[in-house]
């Protein structure tokens, strides 16, 4: 993969390497439940200062991977990136993504997916991308619908979070479509 500090995406909103400089923002739209209750347990709740610095620190997620901030009007306000998979899975990779609740329900996150996942598709050589959306998470089914991923199934009560079962919707989008 070719590195790439930046993907602008137009009207304020651009793709970047995370900064040092992003810890308060990170901060101020990480440490929300609502955001929280979507994500796997690697996004805690509440969401502190030792936990964004562990993750701007490479702790959490591997920086080697495609990941990005996603910020709008010059803020870090979010993030996505995919984990590439391994060995026989080589040609696929596992596509995550969240943005604070300020700027839900705005089309902001589909116009993000729409750039970054043929960018990603192509650098990666990817031949599949995938997502899993918890039940409750419409919104983020939804901009995977928008963006060409097809459901391909439920994995029933497959999540445990905050001491209820989840079923887990699977959504996969080809290099062919």
């Amino acid at each position: 993969m070719n590195r790439v500090d930046a993907i602008d995406i137009g009207g304020g909103l651009r793709l970047r390497t995370w900064r040092q400089e992003d810890l308060h923002a990170l901060l101020r739209h990480a440490d929300d439940e609502q955001v929280a209750r979507g994500l796997s347990e690697r996004f805690p709740s509440p969401y502190t200062r030792a936990d964004g610095e562990a993750f701007l620190a490479g702790d959490v997620v591997d920086f080697s991977d495609p990941v990005f901030a996603i910020e709008i009007a010059g803020e870090a306000c979010g993030g996505i990136g995919a984990r590439p998979g391994q060995n026989e899975r080589g040609h696929s990779a596992e596509l995550g993504y969240w943005l604070g609740r300020a700027f839900w329900r705005r089309g902001h996150m589909t116009r993000v997916v729409a750039a970054f996942v043929p960018w990603l598709m192509r650098e990666l050589h990817l031949h599949r991308l995938q997502a899993g959306v918890l039940d409750f998470n419409t919104a983020s089914a939804r901009v995977l619908s928008k963006n060409g991923f097809a459901t391909e199934g439920v994995q029933r009560q497959a999540i445990r979070k905050r001491d209820r079962y989840h079923d887990l919707h699977l959504f996969a989008r080809l290099r062919s479509e």
